[in-house]
């Protein structure tokens, strides 16, 4: 689950992170009192959404304009920008082409910015361990800098039985070349983080940048914060802070019936039971020439509706050209997923090509009830042969 920035600085600060002061508006006299409220001289504009290169973005009936992130010298300015961000659509590189509604706007200080670095914690799936990261390259994305200076990111693997411990964080501080009271400030910052990782269940914390001003303290100019969706049962205060409007409805939609569905830019729909079965029928959709419209796992004991479900799930998209049901039968019956097939189908008109493999547990009263449905469903042996055909079938029909 992601929230936004300044969900992530509110929750960080209460474990000792640095944050600038500010707050949130959702209408342009709200952030002219928000800035009121602050004082000073200078204020940043931020856009609420949840992509993250939003300073650079541009807004699709101003693309030539300016970005989703504006500094500001007046009461007046704040709110003649938030009146240009909320109600339009912001495009950045992480929110593709179709970018997304700004409904809220974060008002925050200004900052006197001497250096810009990165930090960032995560899970590394390779050593299991809590790995932080951070760099002097602060303010670019990181995958960048990964690609043409990797040596410029410093790594540290946190040993779950320890935690973070100084001598860690001292080692990332002067990695980034800080120095004197800097030293200590990161110190507190980076363990403050760490805490808030680990007692949230985050997924990811990110502060880019992380900045030194110029009077030498540490603080998160911004805050990035994934969490596991798994653990959210531990987090009801965390839950609340989702926004919906900033998530795929069909998502949504297939969360509410237990559902694993994330959508994609293909035209070829898949439904299959196991992550591992899911991942592996689409990468022979695209072996085979075709693309996935979507990832699909309908679990290893879903019933006959939630199985329709899926279906309708899948035809709900409207980029949709053929569908690929592929299920091993294990703790999930064959024939109670051609039951769910075969009613979705008729309930939903279905009218692009139907490829269906399946194998295992009533497997023959599975093939049984599809082929007895009069339904035009093509029954394939195996996994090659069934994306081999959704592909061909898809490419006759167009």
């Amino acid at each position: 689950m992601n929230i936004h920035e300044y969900q992530a600085k509110g929750l960080l600060k209460k474990y000792g992170v640095a944050v600038p002061r500010g707050g949130v508006a959702y209408t342009p006299s709200e952030a002219e009192e928000v800035a009121t409220s602050l004082g000073g001289a200078v204020w940043v504009v931020k856009s609420q959404i949840h992509a993250g290169g939003r300073g650079a973005g541009r807004f699709v009936d101003n693309p030539q304009g300016k970005g989703g992130v504006r500094v500001v010298k007046s009461i007046a300015e704040v709110g003649a920008n938030v009146g240009e961000m909320l109600g339009h659509v912001l495009v950045t590189k992480q929110t593709g082409p179709g970018g997304k509604e700004v409904k809220r706007v974060y008002i925050e200080e200004g900052a006197d910015i001497k250096r810009e670095l990165y930090l960032g914690l995560l899970i590394d799936r390779t050593t299991s361990r809590v790995t932080i990261m951070a760099s002097t390259e602060g303010g670019m994305e990181i995958e960048e800098v990964a690609h043409h200076s990797p040596e410029k990111i410093l790594k540290v693997a946190i040993d779950p039985a320890t935690g973070v411990q100084g001598f860690h964080a001292r080692k990332l501080a002067y990695g980034l070349g800080l120095e004197g009271k800097q030293i200590g400030a990161a110190v507190r910052f980076i363990q403050a983080a760490y805490r808030a990782f680990i007692d949230l269940d985050a997924s990811i914390v990110e502060i880019n940048p992380l900045v030194v001003t110029g009077a030498g303290e540490i603080i998160a100019l911004d805050a990035k914060m994934n969490f596991d969706d798994n653990a959210l049962f531990r987090h009801k205060d965390i839950e609340e802070l989702r926004d919906v409007d900033e998530e795929e409805a069909s998502e949504l939609e297939a969360t509410r019936h237990g559902l694993n569905y994330v959508k994609l830019d293909g035209n070829i729909g898949c439904m299959v039971n196991g992550a591992g079965l899911a991942m592996a029928t689409m990468d022979i959709i695209k072996l085979y020439g075709g693309e996935p419209a979507n990832f699909l796992d309908v679990g290893g004991g879903a019933t006959r509706e939630r199985v329709t479900t899926a279906f309708k799930l899948i035809l709900s998209d409207a980029n949709v050209e053929g569908i690929l049901v592929n299920i091993f039968g294990g703790i999930m019956r064959c024939d109670v997923i051609a039951e769910g097939v075969v009613a979705a189908a008729r309930e939903v008109s279905l009218h692009v090509p139907l490829v269906v493999r399946l194998e295992g547990t009533n497997v023959e009263l599975g093939k049984k009830i599809l082929k007895e449905s009069g339904l035009p469903i093509l029954s394939a042996d195996n996994l090659a042969d069934a994306a081999e055909k959704v592909v061909n079938a898809v490419k006759e029909a167009a």
